[in-house]
């Protein structure tokens, strides 16, 4: 059966994708005019607020009434800072503080920028409850793993952000915290015993009125043993619409995502979505280009004239994101980002544990800072800079900072910094040391020989026994990193 215009246009109305460059490109702009629902914006989207509000104008010329999306959680997720790293911390260092009017203040800072720069929907916070310390992909961008903590954050977050006018997007529904499998390449199983923990955020924020949720690429065997969350109706439809009375707008994770494109291809696995009750199909992580976008459209429309998808759920879906365009246009208060509440906030996530009956801190000579990189999942852009050592060099002229990978963390490389450092105070920073075996064996090299050695762990710490001084950060954003040099230099 052909597929009329009007019902690419439907089509079309479901569809969120990414796209190359710093303007928008003619394809992207010919197909807003046609009707496409939004954009979602990556980092290589991005170089400052100037050039961004010029994008979003440039982009809602061709279509008022668009959604304009990102990832911007603060923390270690971060779109608008991807150059300079966050000035605010993520949820992990909000859940360490607990003080909700701080996450709620926090949240209406960041969207102060976000509808400045002509963001309208926010794909955060995080409302995972990460109680599986060995989970890959969440960790620190959860508020915790206590499902009651997760939750007063998370309605907190909804709460302070949408008062400006952006739409928040709790993900990722209904909760990949307690998994060991990153979605981007395989399909995590969540645990029957976990699943009405991780569902208490999801139901606290729609209780706040939450705008929208995003699907995770979860096999959620209590709900459906055959099928990811994101194409499983009886997750989508009879347990978040249903029983949970969700009546926003669903939206997937990026679907071009291994958990649920391997099996369906993009364009099978959007159709899926649309027909389980996801509302918009986020695309473009990975897959940018005119050819994917138009590839899901006709997936979509000829899932509808083959009988897969129901037109009429096509429609409602495109009802729901239509609805939500036009609540950002007409919903919010202006206010102003304050630039310091991220910096307040990593300072009081800062807990110290000193060790050593010699006084170690301050330190008042430039140290040689050694920072342990391990190899962060996609959600992480790579480019973002992280660590302590540039802070500390601002505080201590003199600082010298090395930086060593998995496969440059050597015995002989140690060993020669060690004794290249000579009188000098060290300084490590690790990120995540007990699920990365190659920082533990580093560390261990290095605090033989130094035991003095100041030790900062900027990810998930199991242990506080490491080091003369040990300093969790609870994060890697800019800010926790200041945060951190502020505190070795007794500047704080």
């Amino acid at each position: 059966m052909p597929k009329s215009a009007d019902l690419l246009r439907l089509a079309d109305a479901v569809l969120l994708p990414g796209f190359q460059g710093t303007t928008p490109p003619d394809w992207l702009r010919r197909r807003l005019g046609e009707g496409l629902a939004g954009v979602v914006l990556f980092s290589r989207n991005i170089t400052g607020p100037t050039q961004l509000a010029a994008l979003t104008a440039a982009l809602r010329a061709e279509n008022p009434a668009l959604l304009v999306g990102t990832d911007e959680e603060s923390g270690e997720v971060t779109r608008l800072e991807v150059a300079t790293g966050s000035s605010r911390p993520g949820g992990y260092a909000l859940g360490v503080v607990d003080d909700v009017a701080l996450t709620e203040a926090l949240a209406k800072d960041l969207g102060a920028d976000l509808a400045a720069a002509g963001i309208t929907i926010d794909f955060a916070p995080s409302a995972d409850v990460n109680s599986n310390p060995d989970n890959p992909v969440i960790g620190l961008r959860a508020f915790g793993a206590d499902a009651d903590l997760v939750s007063r954050h998370t309605r907190a977050f909804v709460r302070g952000l949408q008062s400006t006018g952006v739409a928040a997007c709790v993900k990722h529904f209904p909760g990949h915290g307690d998994t060991a499998v990153d979605s981007h390449h395989g399909v995590p199983v969540v645990a029957t015993a976990g699943v009405d923990r991780a569902l208490r955020p999801f139901r606290e924020a729609i209780a706040e009125g939450v705008k929208a949720v995003m699907t995770g690429h979860l096999l959620v065997p209590s709900y459906d043993p055959g099928l990811p969350a994101t194409l499983s109706p009886k997750v989508l439809t009879g347990l978040l619409r249903e029983e949970l009375g969700f009546d926003g707008m669903v939206i997937t994770d990026g679907i071009e995502m291994a958990a649920v494109s391997g099996v369906y291809g993009i364009g099978g696995a959007s159709a899926r979505a649309i027909a389980a009750g996801a509302d918009a199909i986020c695309i473009g992580g990975e897959r940018s280009d005119e050819a994917t976008a138009v590839e899901v459209r006709d997936a979509i429309a000829a899932a509808v004239t083959e009988g897969l998808l129901p037109e009429e759920r096509l429609a409602d879906a495109a009802r729901r994101v239509r609805e939500l365009a036009v609540w950002t246009t007409s919903s919010g208060s202006t206010t102003s980002a304050d630039g310091h509440i991220g910096l307040t906030a990593a300072r009081r996530a800062l807990r110290i544990t000193r060790r050593s009956t010699v006084p170690v801190l301050p330190l008042t000579a430039a140290p040689q800072v050694i920072e342990l990189s391990p190899e962060m999942n996609l959600a992480i852009d790579k480019g973002t800079p992280w660590g302590v050592g540039e802070p500390l060099r601002e505080l201590l002229p003199g600082t010298r900072v090395a930086r060593l990978a998995a496969s440059e963390a050597t015995g002989p490389a140690i060993e020669r910094l060690i004794m290249e450092a000579g009188p000098r105070p060290i300084v490590v920073a690790v990120r995540d040391a007990h699920r990365h075996p190659w920082q533990g064996e580093a560390l261990r090299h290095l605090l033989s020989a130094r035991p003095d050695a100041v030790v900062v762990e900027m990810g998930l710490p199991e242990r506080s026994d490491l080091g003369a001084v040990h300093i969790a950060t609870y994060g890697s954003a800019r800010v926790c990193g200041q945060a951190a040099a502020e505190a070795i230099t007794g500047s704080l």
